[in-house]
Parts: C-alpha cells; sequence; structure tokens
C-alpha cells in the first residue's frame, strides 16, 4: 500500500493529465455531433480492420477441416452421378426398387477421413503414408480414394498411421478398371515415368469404345467398389500378342499435389477374403490337381 501511495504520489501530475484528458475527450464526442460522427466513423473503421483480421486467421487454421469436408462431397457426389447414370439408362427396371439397391450398396461402406503425411511421385515404386490407422479403423487391404478419383490401397497399418500403395506404384498395383457405360473391364498398371498417365491392361478385342469414354473402378475386387473414377481416355493401342486392347489414360487423381483422402472400409470386406482364402485353399488341396 505505502507503495502504491509512493507511485501516485511521485506521479501525480501525469496521473491527472490522463484523467483531464479523458474528461475532455468524452464531453468533445459527447456534446458534439460533428467531433461525434468523426469519432465512431473511425472506430468503426479500426473495429471493422480487426474483425477482418480474425476473420483471416480464423478462415486459416479452418482450411484444413474445409478441405477435409470437401474431399467426402466430392467423393460422395462422384458416387451419387454415377447411380443417377445407371438409373436414368435403365427406363424398363422400377427406378425405386434400383434407387434402393443402389442405396443399400452404398451404406455398407464407410468413410475415413485422412491426410497425407508423406507421398513420392518421382520413384518406379511410391509409397503414401495417411495419418489415420488400426485406432481410427483402417485396415490392411482398404481402398484410398479422393474428391477426384482413385488413389491406392492400404499396405500396412500401425494404431495412428497407415502406408498406402498408390496406383504410381509399378511393381505392386494392379487395380481392376472398367469402361463406364460399356461393361468391359481390365486392370489399371503405371510403369513408372509421367505420374499423370497410366494404362488399362486386357480389354477385350470385341469391346466397343473410344476416345475420351471415362475409366472407373469395375467392382470385381474386395478393395473398391464399382464407379470410382479412375481417369479418361487418351490413346488406344493393340497389346503386344494383339489378342486385347491396351489403354493410355489420363488419370483423374493429381498425385503431385494430394492432400486430403479417405479410406473406404467396406464392411463385408472380411467375409469376402475369408471366402476367396477358402476357394483358393480348396481348390489347391484338391485331389484332382
Amino acid at each position: 500500500m505505502k507503495n502504491l501511495l509512493a507511485f501516485v504520489i511521485k506521479n501525480y501530475h501525469w496521473l491527472m493529465l490522463l484523467l483531464l484528458e479523458t474528461v475532455s475527450g468524452v464531453l468533445l464526442f459527447k456534446y458534439n455531433s460533428y467531433q461525434s460522427s468523426v469519432w465512431f466513423s473511425s472506430a468503426n473503421v479500426v473495429v471493422g480492420k480487426v474483425y477482418e483480421w480474425d476473420a483471416v486467421v480464423r478462415s486459416f487454421f479452418s482450411l484444413g477441416r474445409v478441405n477435409e469436408e470437401l474431399t467426402l462431397r466430392n467423393f460422395y457426389l462422384e458416387r451419387q452421378v454415377t447411380q443417377l447414370r445407371r438409373l436414368y439408362g435403365d427406363l424398363t427396371q422400377d427406378t425405386s426398387i434400383v434407387q434402393r439397391q443402389q442405396l443399400e450398396f452404398l451404406n455398407q461402406y464407410q468413410l475415413i477421413p485422412a491426410k497425407v503425411v508423406s507421398n513420392t511421385v518421382n520413384k518406379t515404386d511410391n509409397l503414401i503414408t495417411i495419418d489415420r490407422g488400426r485406432a481410427d479403423g483402417v485396415e490392411k487391404d482398404m481402398g484410398v480414394a479422393c474428391g477426384n478419383g482413385a488413389v491406392g490401397v492400404v499396405y500396412l497399418v500401425s494404431d495412428h498411421y497407415s502406408v498406402v500403395i498408390p496406383v504410381l506404384n509399378a511393381t505392386s498395383s494392379h487395380i481392376s478398371c472398367a469402361i463406364r457405360g460399356r461393361g468391359y473391364f481390365g486392370y489399371l498398371q503405371w510403369y513408372g515415368g509421367d505420374p499423370t498417365v497410366a494404362y488399362v491392361e486386357d480389354i477385350p478385342r470385341h469391346a466397343r469404345f473410344k476416345r475420351g469414354d471415362w475409366i472407373e473402378t469395375s467392382g470385381y475386387s474386395a478393395i473398391f467398389p464399382r464407379g470410382i473414377l479412375v481417369g479418361k481416355i487418351e490413346k488406344i493401342y493393340n497389346s503386344a500378342d494383339g489378342l486385347s486392347y491396351r489403354l493410355k489414360i489420363r488419370l483423374s487423381t493429381d498425385f503431385a499435389c494430394l492432400r486430403d483422402v479417405v479410406v473406404i472400409s467396406d464392411k463385408g470386406i472380411g467375409e469376402r477374403l475369408r471366402l476367396q482364402e477358402e476357394a483358393k485353399d480348396s481348390i489347391t488341396m484338391s485331389p484332382n490337381k
């Protein structure tokens, strides 16, 4: 208390000046309309700027969440467009029944949003690391996609991270694909080099299609549902043995700037994989072999 009194006594003239300045300002701006309007105008400008800076800061720190929501929304919209295209093309059926079947088909999948924490595109066997793992429901052999299309397949899983084999892996990536609206299918293969281009092999010779047709996942594997975008046909070649077509496609996913992805959790994948393994074991152990 003594220190406070000593401070007031020592600086009383400055404190008196501050008090008088405050009282003068209040009287000036309260009882003079012109000065009052100038004060409020200036104050509004300052407050507006403060709010603007606050909005910019909040927007910057919310970009991650916005990108995650956009990735999920783009994925859902792409799937809905695919389903609606099939409904429109099948005019002879009861569309209400078909729609219920398509919704039931989509409901068996759960999407787990994730962010890419490590990614390469300039190697022969590229790998991607994401920030979701076993604790988040991610398991090996789950498909990974983004808002623009297919990304790859989960290969290794820890508690909080997972390693993904992307389409840009020349050794280990072989995704079953189909020509949208045509029904013919083959498998996707990347041979290194350009990260925007891959090839679809083993398209049958009797297939009818054209440049510009879209390639999507076929749904014949236990990893991806059908209809996830893969790319667009740019060129058509004959295979080395001349028995099938080889399609050069422009990938819809830009792996060089990949940030937000979704892991596709199929509730029935475990049962299907077990059934496939049992079938393989049964064939291997058959006495006719």
